[in-house]
């Protein structure tokens, strides 16, 4: 028995969500008053719109630090799952730079024995260090049939923040704590030797200090970067604030975001994973990217 041709099906698919969005811009047009003259509606298409008929939309790589933990491959599929529900049609696959498969470097070649699409790589990171700034672009230089931009990391951002936020809540956190003088958080990030990757992450505190209602957030790390997460319980706790909840500022489980929820005296967040609030702030990093300059850095991107 032959099995049901899915190519037709994807491309029915494809074609009807055209139909439907064309209707829509057709619909929005305004006429020009002049007879005779025919309007030009190109300019009146969505991008998405233009990228679904041309077929030209670039891949989005959403790029991962890795994990020998079982459990962050799998995080990061659901969360790939949530990315592609809001942008039907798009092309998005997980790479990492390293310790699970597919590698970057993988993916990038892959993209070349496909004719050499256009891609983003979106970085799975939150913040401006060593991997966003070398090891992508040095990915990148692997593969130069690929036209590739780098979209900024992921932090700081508001979205970011609501993802921390909801992350809290669920683990405990009430508005009362929000009011408490002796409740405080500490944002624990993986750590990085590069001055503006913890700008970033003291960014991401800020924020989500003010999200809370003012409430004192410190940042703290797990390798490379001081304080670590008990030097920021024990500065805390020097100020009076003995209820203090942690933060994970980390996409998935891993060894980083499991040892620094050990240190929590009272509730850890679990960490963002496939929160509604990061797919979107993925694809916002893609579009960002997309209507920046080809040359624009990410320090650049992360600013717009």
């Amino acid at each position: 028995m032959t099995e049901p041709d899915s190519t037709f099906d994807s491309t029915a698919d494809l074609l009807g969500r055209i139909t439907a969005q064309l209707g829509v811009q057709l619909s929005q047009m305004r006429p020009t008053g002049r007879p005779g003259r025919r309007t030009d509606a190109a300019h009146e298409y969505s991008d998405e719109t233009r990228g679904l008929m041309s077929g030209t939309a670039p891949t989005l790589i959403a790029v991962g630090h890795g994990s020998r933990d079982p459990r962050a491959r799998a995080t990061l599929a659901l969360l790939l799952d949530r990315v592609r529900e809001l942008r039907p049609g798009l092309d998005v696959r997980l790479a990492h730079v390293e310790l699970n498969a597919p590698l970057l470097t993988d993916t990038l070649a892959a993209l070349t024995e496909e004719g050499g699409r256009d891609a983003v790589l979106v970085p799975l990171l939150f913040g401006r260090g060593y991997h966003v700034k070398h090891d992508l672009p040095a990915a990148a230089a692997t593969a130069p049939a690929v036209r590739t931009r780098i979209a900024a990391p992921l932090g700081p951002h508001p979205l970011l923040v609501e993802a921390l936020a909801d992350r809290l809540a669920e683990a405990g956190w009430t508005p009362r704590d929000s009011a408490s003088r002796s409740a405080a958080v500490v944002l624990a990030a993986a750590g990085s030797r590069d001055p503006e990757s913890l700008a970033d992450i003291r960014r991401t505190a800020a924020l989500l200090g003010e999200r809370l209602g003012d409430v004192p957030v410190v940042p703290a790390y797990a390798s490379a970067a001081t304080p670590t997460v008990p030097d920021a319980l024990r500065l805390l706790a020097a100020r009076g604030r003995h209820r203090i909840a942690v933060a994970s500022c980390f996409t998935a489980p891993g060894l980083f975001a499991t040892r620094t929820a050990a240190h929590a005296p009272w509730i850890a967040a679990a960490p963002l994973g496939a929160h509604p609030a990061l797919a979107r702030l993925i694809l916002h990093r893609y579009d960002r990217s997309l209507a920046m300059p080809a040359s624009a850095s990410p320090r650049e991107l992360a600013s717009a």
